[in-house]
């Protein structure tokens, strides 16, 4: 599986993601590729999964249901939430 962090430029905020994401994926048992990209660089193709600050979600192209969205971007409580949410979904 690949989950891909996702920012307006690719450098600061989705490098923020990234680091989160690991932080939390093995408190919830998930085993995944963890990168960061921008938005203009993203296609669906790229990962299972897209985590992506509310600001920049409504503006993007990849398919909702495989998008994680988040308010709080160094909030590893909130990534560990919507992550744990998102994969417990039937």
């Amino acid at each position: 599986m690949k989950i891909m962090a996702v920012c307006g430029h690719g450098i600061g905020s989705s490098f923020m993601m990234e680091m989160n994401i690991k932080k939390v994926l093995p408190k919830i048992g998930i085993e995944a590729e963890v990168e960061h990209t921008d938005l203009a660089s993203v296609n669906e193709n790229d990962a299972d999964v897209f985590v992506m600050g509310k600001d920049i979600a409504e503006s993007s192209s990849l398919p909702k249901e495989k998008v994680v969205v988040v308010t709080n971007i160094i909030s590893a409580t909130e990534f560990e939430e919507k992550l744990t949410a998102y994969f417990n979904r039937t």
